[in-house]
């Protein structure tokens, strides 16, 4: 019984500690490509915040997580405002997986009024265009 304790005890803190190195990894990965230069996990910057990104794409299969892949690695504009944002070419396919998982995962700690000034902008947006 002791035995089965440790062992499941080990376990959890061995999980922890990795799921903790991947989410340093994952931001060492947004501040080496620059991500963090428009975008910030709880606020508005440049760019949406990465929670107010998460609340909206809460749940995205893996058809969409692949298209916001291809977002991060080629740029994209009219989704969260006027101010397109900019391809990044040095940002590998797997990079930019990596970087959406870590985004969307944040959605668990997004408050669920998060997307509305994001949705609002949008409708402005399309409105705009019209």
């Amino acid at each position: 019984m002791r035995n089965a304790t440790k062992l499941l005890a080990g376990g959890i803190i061995s999980a922890a500690l990795f799921t903790g190195g991947l989410v340093q990894a994952n931001e060492d990965l947004a501040k080496k490509h620059a991500c963090l230069a428009c975008h910030q996990i709880d606020k508005k910057v440049v760019g949406p915040a990465y929670k107010e990104v998460a609340a909206k794409y809460k749940g995205a299969d893996d058809a969409q997580i692949a298209a916001l892949a291809d977002k991060v690695m080629k740029g994209g504009a009219g989704v969260w405002g006027p101010i397109p944002m900019p391809p990044n070419a040095n940002v590998t396919p797997e990079e930019a997986t990596t970087l959406v998982k870590w985004v969307l995962s944040m959605a668990e700690e997004a408050a669920p009024a998060a997307a509305a000034p994001a949705a609002e902008a949008e409708a402005k947006t399309e409105e705009a265009a019209k």
